[in-house]
């Protein structure tokens, strides 16, 4: 094994932490302003109430905002979710990809071998700590760089191989293509996200809910804390986990162990 190694993982950086404070923020924003609609709704239905006991016929517009919400908050969780999924499958895939190419080394002739392996380690160590320096999005993006200019260097250094010492083609280079594929749909899911519009709508149709189920409310005689607080505490706590899992690299909601994949295939690097 090489005398580099596989980095060593950092500390959380700067903007993780922000970015773990900034979302338990609206997370808790969300949560207050939920129990102040509810709070509001109850007041405007006591008086309306007062003002009119014989009104009603608005359980059809109510309806309407319940349904909309509830298939928006549906989408987002499984369309997060998915994408969660998609980025840890991505990481095994790419894992695999290496792992196979690698192996083919040992068909490539012996006087050949070490180059490609050397190629191989500072590829995927440029490949790991591009991630670990994520959230840090301009050292992450520099590391980028340098991994696809090793992954040139690797590619220059295996057709040279098969050209000089012999070879047959097909043996490494499709190998080689495809981990080179899976890393570049790897960097373009990063920047897969709806757009925020989205989750402004969302946030958006979570008040308005809970100043309809606050509206509703006004006929009880007694507010009930416990149900109040268990809505706006679920929705605040469904609208963080989406976000959360949106950006599986910044929160808490992580994909630490499908990285785990990478580093054992760079351990086996020998």
């Amino acid at each position: 094994m090489d005398s580099h190694g596989p980095p060593a993982k950092a500390d959380a950086p700067p903007m993780e932490k922000h970015f773990i404070l900034i979302t338990v923020s609206i997370t808790l924003l969300l949560f207050v302003g939920l129990l102040g609609m509810i709070e509001l709704g109850r007041r405007l239905g006591r008086k309306r109430a007062t003002s009119d006991p014989h009104a009603g016929g608005e359980g059809a517009a109510e309806g309407a905002v319940y349904a909309l919400f509830g298939l928006l908050l549906a989408f987002s969780f499984s369309g997060a979710a998915e994408r969660f999924d998609e980025k840890r499958v991505l990481i095994v895939n790419e894992a695999n990809a290496i792992g196979t190419a690698y192996l083919r080394i040992d068909m490539m002739p012996a006087e050949a071998q070490p180059a490609l392996r050397e190629g191989f380690r500072r590829y995927l160590d440029s490949r790991l700590l591009a991630y670990r320096k994520l959230p840090d999005v301009e050292a992450a993006r520099v590391e980028f760089a340098r991994s696809l200019t090793l992954q040139q260097e690797l590619w220059k250094l295996a057709v040279e191989t098969i050209q000089k010492h012999g070879g047959l083609p097909q043996l490494l280079l499709p190998p080689l293509n495809e981990m080179f594929d899976i890393a570049a749909t790897r960097a373009a899911r990063n920047y897969t996200h709806p757009p925020n519009a989205i989750f402004a709508m969302l946030v958006a149709l979570a008040l308005v809910s809970a100043l309809l189920v606050g509206f509703r409310m006004a006929g009880d005689d007694s507010r009930s804390l416990v149900h109040t607080v268990v809505y706006a505490g679920v929705l605040a706590l469904v609208i963080y986990l989406i976000l959360d899992m949106e950006y599986p690299r910044l929160g808490f909601i992580r994909t630490d162990a499908a990285d785990r994949a990478l580093v054992e295939v760079r351990e086996s690097m020998k």
